[in-house]
């Protein structure tokens, strides 16, 4: 039987401490004992990307993850996207706008991954948008209206950018 072990994290900007198993994937810490259920459980695998999350700068599906892996690191979810205020994130308010979801299941993951494309490639192409997200899978889409989404947000950003400098 294993110990639990202390866990600090940033997640949304929020700091957090927990005792957790180490070998419990992130996914599960995220869903069961901190009660984020925007990162779904898709496939467990890692094929699908509905669990997928920001960690560390870098996109990852937090059901390859261990906990004790992702042990003093800063987390984005979904729910860390809209403004305190509630202000939608431009990649949530694009994805309403251009129909990037139907059943839902995918978009948290989605929008995640998109957050950290547009991080890396602030102007990205429709075929460098489609690379960006190969590891998020959507059943419902067809994926061009995605693709729309991701272009538009990063057509806002990038405006929004302007105007501040």
């Amino acid at each position: 039987m294993s110990s639990k072990m202390p866990i600090k994290l940033t997640v949304n900007g929020r700091a957090i401490e927990a005792l957790a198993e180490p070998r419990m994937l992130l996914i599960h810490f995220l869903r069961e004992e901190l009660r984020l259920t925007g990162p779904h459980i898709g496939c467990e695998t890692s094929h699908c990307g509905a669990c997928t999350v920001d960690f560390n700068g870098k996109s990852v599906k937090s059901c390859t993850v261990f906990v004790a892996q992702a042990n003093g690191g800063t987390l984005r979810t979904i729910e860390g996207m809209a403004a305190a205020d509630g202000t939608l994130h431009p990649l949530q308010e694009a994805f309403r706008e251009h129909h990037g979801l139907q059943c839902g299941f995918c978009t948290p993951g989605m929008i995640t991954r998109a957050f950290r494309l547009l991080q890396e490639n602030p102007s990205p192409t429709d075929t460098e948008i489609r690379a960006g997200i190969a590891g998020n899978l959507c059943r419902c889409t067809g994926y061009q209206n995605i693709v729309n989404a991701i272009r538009a947000a990063a057509e806002r950003l990038s405006a929004a950018k302007e105007a501040a400098e």
